[in-house]
């Protein structure tokens, strides 16, 4: 009888055992989209890094919105967002973490406009197709304001930045604000078509971020820090003269881009290394040199703008030691 129930015992304990293996087996889901700071991710994924890493990662491709949506749905461990974004996805009720900077915007961020109009103060009184609440928004505001207008010296138009080069094409609006693909996009579809303002005149206004759950952080966090490790080889290999085509490749493949097309917006996106994004992630400062700064700015936007009601805690979005643990492997 005792041997019965000791056999019983360790066949329990070995089920228990194989099941505990399984879940710690299961790979870290990341959803991520088209802008050329996530599909980098990609890099890592064709190439086995993450594997070699010892870390199984299952990147799962989305257009923005929906990729916020599958992670406040619970549907993936991380999403690749602005900071900006970071705090709207926490205010809903999605709560996350900001563990790896992967590039700030530096140009592909636009308002673009239709021929005729050379600069943001010739917006007075036009039609402007953007994303309400979204950080295109924030960046046209702050053009306005440094031209001495306002957002009710424009019509805002609100549509989906993936939707936004058709609908300046079709000569309903007089300008859209996009981003990379999608303003390139707006660019070749109009001709004569420009850019009259750019994150490259506000560096630091769009920092671009791997998010992750608390609660995945907390059960996998050395996982995470494997998965961040490997985004050093990723920036190398797109700096690289040598590889720098084979990795624009991959990612313009990815986002279901000409290569030489993807290859001319990549300046304007200014890609962190792990040394760089821990130095933005753990700065406490105000303004733009900081993640914390610009969130603080991207917050006040969020709240005046009705995004969400209530100012949030931002230092709690940020978590620098992940990259600092990272940076040691």
């Amino acid at each position: 009888m005792i041997t019965s129930v000791f056999r019983r015992l360790l066949i329990v304990c070995a089920v228990s055992l194989a099941v505990s293996g399984l879940r710690a087996a299961e790979p870290l889901k990341v959803a991520f989209s088209d802008w050329p700071g996530w599909t980098a991710l990609e890099i890592a994924s064709q190439k086995g890094w993450f594997k070699e890493a010892g870390v199984d990662v299952e990147l799962l491709w989305f257009e923005y919105g929906p990729s916020m949506e599958a992670f406040t749905a619970g549907k993936c461990d991380a999403v690749t967002v602005t900071n900006g974004d970071a705090l709207v996805t926490g205010a809903n009720g999605a709560k996350n973490v900001m563990i790896l900077m992967t590039d700030f915007s530096n140009g592909n961020d636009m308002i673009v406009a239709n021929p005729g109009i050379a600069s943001i103060k010739d917006l007075k009184g036009k039609k402007v197709a953007i994303e309400i609440g979204f950080v295109e928004h924030l960046l046209l505001l702050n053009g306005l304001k440094k031209a001495g207008l306002t957002e009710k010296d424009v019509e805002l138009v609100p549509t989906p930045t993936n939707q936004t080069p058709q609908v300046l094409a079709s000569g309903q609006v007089d300008a859209i604000g996009a981003w990379q693909p999608n303003s390139g996009a707006a660019l070749k579809a109009v001709p004569g078509s420009k850019a009259i303002y750019s994150s490259a005149n506000e560096p630091g206004l769009i920092y671009d971020a791997v998010v992750v759950s608390p609660q995945s952080l907390a059960t996998r966090r050395a996982d995470w820090v494997k998965f961040v490790a490997v985004w050093d080889k990723v920036v190398a290999y797109i700096r690289d003269p040598a590889t720098r085509e084979d990795a624009i490749k991959i990612m313009a493949a990815r986002a279901g881009v000409d290569a030489k097309e993807y290859a001319y917006f990549l300046p304007g996106t200014r890609f962190l290394s792990l040394m760089e994004g821990v130095k933005v992630l753990a700065a406490q400062t105000e303004g733009f040199d900081s993640l914390l700064g610009s969130s603080k700015i991207a917050n006040e936007f969020n709240v005046t703008n009705g995004v969400y009601k209530e100012s949030q805690d931002v230092a709690s979005y940020i978590d620098a030691k992940v990259t600092v643990e990272a940076l040691k492997k």
